[in-house]
């Protein structure tokens, strides 16, 4: 099926905008001075009215274009397009629609080893100070 017959689900392309900036529905809740049930039905709703489309859009820091004409491929477009452009210093992605990974995942996978780390160097030290004790308790 093609993604034009698809109808456009409002409320998904704002849960998603909302997940991609790291923002919990309590804190647009709070930013459209209501509550978290509130933006549940929104982002579970097909359509919303403008009035609070532009609303939402101010409070996500985005246009209502911006809401309205989200993909997942767009933002994956942006996110590698904007990441090139910024480590290349040239301003130009040659090919701005080729996306040879997803840059989400590559953070993912980034904060995955961090993690990993950080908990050999806990086991390590763990490890350090079990030892210094049975040298104390040896003498």
């Amino acid at each position: 099926m093609s993604t034009a017959t698809k109808p456009s689900h409002i409320g998904r392309k704002i849960s998603r905008i909302r997940e991609l900036k790291d923002m919990k529905q309590e804190a647009l809740a709070q930013a459209l001075g209501t509550n978290q049930q509130a933006i549940s039905i929104i982002e579970n709703s097909e359509t919303i009215d403008e009035e609070k489309l532009k609303e939402v859009a101010k409070a996500l820091g985005v246009s209502v274009e911006a809401i309205k004409n989200f993909t997942e491929e767009n933002m994956i477009s942006y996110l590698n397009n904007f990441y090139d452009n910024s480590s290349a210093g040239n301003g130009f992605n040659a090919n701005p629609s080729h996306c040879t990974f997803n840059s989400l995942d590559k953070m993912m996978e980034m904060v995955d080893e961090n993690r990993k780390l950080y908990e050999r160097l806990v086991q390590s030290e763990k490890d350090k100070i079990e030892y210094l004790e049975k040298l104390l308790k040896g003498k």
